[in-house]
């Protein structure tokens, strides 16, 4: 049975600020809330679409939410195809690049079209990309901690069945690194993996120091521990390291994907749905992944990053840091430290009177 052509009638955005269960703490800031972007694109024969796009700060939801009502226009009366959207829009905005606003609106646009294609079809998403939906492992992402204050957070995590833990460092010296990484490995046990996020706080010179100290204390992965957009200090870092290093969230598209492993700037990578394409931007990238024998974790999205891991080679982990949970009337289901696709769609479903309530 072929799957019901679909044509977009319309699409709907409404911004929310939701309550993070935990605030977040980066060497950029802190986190105090979730300032999402949700989307409700209809189509004429019924079934909608939906997904959501982070928009880090508050400061930015207006401004996104007033250029995906007015692509609104550009797309209703569209076929619903996802990589036939993703072609026309990405065409559209070639003079302008995709970056910013323009690429988390693709992408979100994106992941709601593949949603739609799935609800009409009552399957999930992975299934219409040839997987299966399965566990797939996460890792509880945390940020800045004390591990005297959130030690029983920790602990609760081991206890959840979640075999990795990251924390974020860098907000101090060299000496606060050590502390803290201590302090966490001794509440977690050498059984629990533990990654290190430096949110791309540190320079070349000063990582290449900072890991060599860091390196007893078995880490899985070092986390852009220079600027994002320096490839050649990632690879010069990589390059005196004996740690793994991790990077890739933010990566725009796979041309940047591209340039990152021909510089060597990663032993592994977690490309973010919001940025990297959304579903389709995502399948089109990850054979890059596969031939240059790099493994791949996801950033941020736990429920759309379930159903595009299990197509994924080499997929490694789930980022689990739960961004839309508060407005979800069905928030991913962890069991024993994994995530598994839920459907039909994506699997989400907003809760209306949360979004309400938490209406920005």
């Amino acid at each position: 049975m072929s799957a019901p052509a679909l044509t977009i009638r319309a699409l709907q955005t409404r911004a929310v600020a939701a309550p993070l269960a935990r605030p977040l703490r980066t060497a950029s800031g802190t986190i105090p809330e979730s300032p999402l972007l949700l989307l409700d694109v209809t189509s004429e024969q019924g079934p909608v679409g939906r997904a959501y796009i982070f928009a880090y700060t508050t400061l930015t939801l207006r401004a996104l939410k007033s250029f995906l009502d007015d692509l609104a226009e550009v797309v209703a009366g569209q076929p619903a195809y996802p990589a036939s959207m993703y072609d026309h829009l990405v065409e559209r905005f070639r003079l302008m690049g995709r970056q910013g606003l323009v690429g988390m609106a693709l992408s979100g646009l994106d992941m709601a079209l593949w949603d739609m294609q799935g609800r009409a079809q009552n399957r999930p998403v992975v299934e219409l990309l040839g997987g299966q939906a399965t566990p797939v492992p996460a890792y509880d992402s945390f940020g800045v901690v004390d591990p005297v204050a959130d030690g029983d957070a920790l602990r609760r995590s081991v206890e959840q069945g979640f075999r990795a833990v990251k924390i974020k460092i860098g907000v101090g010296d060299l000496a606060w690194d050590i502390a803290n990484v201590a302090g966490v490995r001794d509440i977690i046990g050498q059984d629990v993996r533990l990654m290190v996020d430096y949110n791309q706080s540190l320079t070349a010179t000063e990582a290449v120091r900072r890991i060599d100290a860091l390196a007893r204390f078995d880490l899985a992965w070092i986390e852009e521990p220079v600027p994002a957009e320096d490839l050649a200090g990632h690879a010069r870092v990589r390059a005196g390291s004996r740690v793994p290093i991790q990077t890739g969230e933010n990566w725009w598209f796979g041309h940047d994907m591209a340039h990152a492993l021909d510089a060597g700037a990663c032993d592994c990578c977690m490309p973010d749905l919001m940025k990297i394409g959304g579903v389709t931007g995502w399948v089109r990238s990850m054979g890059q992944a596969e031939a240059a024998s790099v493994p791949v974790s996801s950033h941020l999205f736990i429920e759309a990053s379930a159903h595009v891991l299990p197509v994924t080679p080499g997929a490694q982990y789930l980022e689990y840091l739960d961004l839309a949970g508060a407005v979800l009337s069905t928030p991913s289901l962890l069991v024993d430290g994994a995530v598994t696709a839920q459907g039909p769609g994506l699997g989400m479903d907003w809760d209306e009177a949360a979004v309400r309530r938490y209406a920005f």
